[in-house]
């Protein structure tokens, strides 16, 4: 009974080490893909930090921060996003921004990242643009954070040019000055059949 108990004792012991070491690591950032992420630590040593563009999983940005994910967006994509926020808030969801602007090597750390978890960069570029093409590097391109965003901005979203792109990603949108006239454009199943991702 004594080993037993010890063992138990023994295993709990691990198992807690285990977690305190998983909880104070560095924080991570969502890859787009939400639930299939891959992660990036924030701040280590040659890691994507907030000059790069990262935003921390747990703290995903108000629409009117000042940080480059949000400040460096282009200024159509940012004024949309402040005002669907208003109307938002008025329905009681509130928008917030997972990933917006990236820098170039931000954005091919996450390449890099996505190539090793699916082990083929066919598979990669279904859910991670190259550098070249991103249109978070060229700050097009924002993921909303919450299932209730973005809910919200599949429904009302066209009323200020925001539109979802991929069918694969719920999360990603960007601004298209032709939705405020008529719908958002069909999307694409998967960055894969954007023709800008030919380039």
């Amino acid at each position: 009974m004594f080993i037993v108990r010890r063992r138990r004792a023994t295993a709990l012991a691990i198992i807690s080490a285990a977690l305190l070491a998983a909880c104070s690591a560095a924080p991570v950032l969502p890859r787009p893909g939400g639930g299939s992420a891959v992660a990036v630590a924030v701040g280590s040593g040659g890691q994507a930090t907030a000059e790069d563009g990262a935003i921390p999983l747990d703290r995903p940005l108000g629409v009117d921060s000042q940080e480059p994910a949000i400040a460096r967006l282009r200024a159509d994509l940012r004024d949309a996003l402040r005002e669907a926020s208003i109307h938002a808030a008025a329905d009681g969801v509130t928008l917030s921004v997972s990933s917006g602007w990236r820098s170039q090597k931000f954005q091919s750390q996450l390449l890099a990242d996505a190539t090793r978890k699916y082990h083929s960069q066919e598979e990669a570029a279904r859910w991670v643009a190259t550098p070249e093409t991103s249109p978070h590097v060229s700050g097009d391109a924002v993921d909303i954070a919450g299932e209730d965003a973005m809910s919200w901005l599949s429904q009302h979203g066209a009323r200020f040019g925001l539109c979802q792109i991929y069918s694969n990603e719920r999360w990603h949108y960007e601004y298209r000055a032709a939705a405020l006239r008529g719908p958002c454009p069909l999307m694409y199943p998967d960055p894969t059949a954007d023709p800008r991702m030919k380039r």
